[in-house]
């Protein structure tokens, strides 16, 4: 893999409450030099992350529903819409862990359905990224997971908010992977510190990658 292809990859990622317009102005200069896919950052830096990045190939990612999952489907559905108005292309949700525990499913698809109608109805080819929280979910209920956003019409599963019980793991992404068609990518989120770990999750079936080491992990890849 060539430093621009790893690039490619990366949703360069600054989530952390203590984020001020500094960080993540310095986030975006990043990202532009590095060719990153995306920055992720939380919805109230969303528009100065925009603005900084306008005219450049690097999008605007979000959370929704960040990091618990546990806010309403009329709550996520505003802020997904409010997301995309101030520049997000892309949106990653967190689904209601809860109700997926419990097996109410019809609950999990329409609190997914009404961020994916949101995005696209504002933003057609905007992309919506689902986290599951592996680290809360037992085997069944992550192949569960994966059927639900499916028939939900997103278009990524993710792992983790990297606020939860562990990150990514390879056998959680292969999992995932074997889940899900052609079509739909898998996000791997969570931990994600070397570069070693890093191509061992995207041989595993991960098409991105969100972690705050972006530039570590390029700069491990040319010592490899």
């Amino acid at each position: 893999m060539t430093r621009n292809q790893l690039a490619a990859m990366i949703d360069h990622t600054l989530l952390k409450p203590t984020a001020t317009t500094r960080d993540i102005r310095q986030l975006c200069i990043e990202a532009m030099a590095e060719g990153f896919a995306a920055v992720c950052v939380n919805p109230a830096h969303v528009a100065y992350a925009a603005k900084i990045l306008a005219g450049s190939r690097v999008a605007v990612c979000t959370v929704i529903g960040f990091p618990l999952g546990a806010t309403t489907p009329s709550v996520k559905k505003k802020e997904a819409e409010e997301a995309v108005r101030n520049g997000a292309r892309e949106v990653d949700m967190v689904i209601n862990i809860g109700a997926l525990k419990e097996g109410n499913y019809d609950l999990v698809v329409a609190d997914i359905r009404g961020v994916v109608e949101a995005v696209t109805a504002l933003l057609p080819g905007g992309l919506v990224k689902v986290i599951i929280e592996t680290g809360y979910l037992n085997h069944g209920e992550k192949i569960t997971a994966c059927r639900l956003v499916r028939q939900a019409g997103a278009h990524y599963v993710k792992t983790s908010t990297g606020f939860g019980p562990g990150g990514a793991t390879v056998e959680d992404v292969k999992l995932l992977r074997e889940n899900l068609p052609p079509e739909m990518g898998v996000k791997a989120s969570g931990g994600i510190r070397t570069t070693g770990q890093a191509l061992a999750l995207i041989e595993a079936g991960a098409a991105r990658l969100g972690t705050s080491a972006g530039q570590a992990l390029l700069a491990g890849l040319q010592k490899q």
